[in-house]
């Protein structure tokens, strides 16, 4: 074998070795919500004292407004845990008489997925049940009270690097809430979002992001991320390592401005960039440009 054959096989092997590691990592993390899905509400708002409620609801109503329409056929939440998004984009439709025809949830906890269809029980709309190959078993046809808004709720279980259950161009809103860090291959997340978008579709990002220039304010709520939250954490759900992962999935994860880059990269023309309270969380809004008219 020759120098160059054998270099293109080590290459080829640390590849594998490394997408390897990558797939054991992800399935950590999913494990890693699937233990902390019981008690993920009550840690969520007791260490954002209850906050991120209104960032969510922000963001909804910019999504809504940049869409500019009074019928949507599909909003999809990726990553949609609990359920928290889907609720607020079921009840901001409801106040503003939007017809919006299907929401679906997408997440690789199995047992955030459980806790969702208990909470989303309670909103009204047909509800879909979910199975663990991420197809729906059963759709209850009754609505659970009179509604403005008929809306069909779906959970399936499944990641966002992979929306294969969706057809291209099928997506009005695409969502993901503090998820995408959560995501080691985002890139390839982000070209699904695009993929699955219909022109003039947007996608919605809300996250943690990292700081590349840290203020005397972002280091005094790194203190309370890296060293406070975790014991807070540990003493709800006693699991110590799941609220450690989050400060450093901060750290190693991309900012709001090199995510509006990568956007561009897959064809998504970023829109907005939205700062809540003092850079704590932020908000990418994105669209996927509407497809030329060829008037020749």
């Amino acid at each position: 074998m020759n120098s160059q054959a054998h270099n293109t096989q080590t290459k080829d092997q640390h590849t594998k070795q490394e997408a390897q590691k990558t797939i054991i990592a992800q399935k950590n993390i999913i494990a890693m919500f699937d233990d902390i899905a019981k008690d993920y509400d009550k840690t969520n708002r007791i260490l954002s004292l209850g906050i991120d409620i209104s960032w969510r609801k922000d963001a909804v109503k910019r999504a809504y407004k940049a869409r500019n329409t009074s019928e949507i056929e599909r909003i999809v939440d990726v990553a949609c845990g609990s359920g928290d998004m889907i609720k607020h984009w079921y009840s901001y439709a409801l106040e503003s008489n939007i017809a919006l025809s299907e929401i679906i949830g997408i997440d690789p906890s199995q047992e955030m997925l459980k806790i969702a269809e208990k909470k989303l029980q309670t909103i009204g709309g047909s509800f879909a049940k979910v199975d663990s190959s991420s197809r729906i078993l059963e759709e209850h046809s009754q609505k659970l009270e009179s509604k403005k808004v008929d809306s069909k709720i779906a959970l399936h279980l499944g990641e966002a690097k992979d929306l294969s259950t969706l057809q291209s161009q099928s997506v009005d809103i695409l969502s993901i809430s503090y998820g995408l860090r959560n995501v080691l291959e985002y890139e390839q997340a982000l070209r699904e979002f695009a993929r699955v978008l219909k022109p003039g579709g947007i996608v919605v990002v809300l996250d943690f992001f990292k700081k590349p220039s840290p203020s005397l304010l972002d280091r005094i709520i790194g203190i309370y991320t890296k060293h406070i939250l975790p014991c807070i954490g540990y003493l709800i759900s006693r699991n110590y390592a799941a609220y450690k992962y989050l400060p450093n999935s901060m750290e190693e994860f991309i900012s709001p401005d090199e995510l509006a880059l990568a956007f561009e990269k897959v064809g998504i023309k970023p829109l907005e960039i939205k700062s809540y309270s003092a850079g704590i969380s932020h908000l990418v809004l994105g669209q996927k440009p509407c497809e030329k008219v060829d008037k020749s």
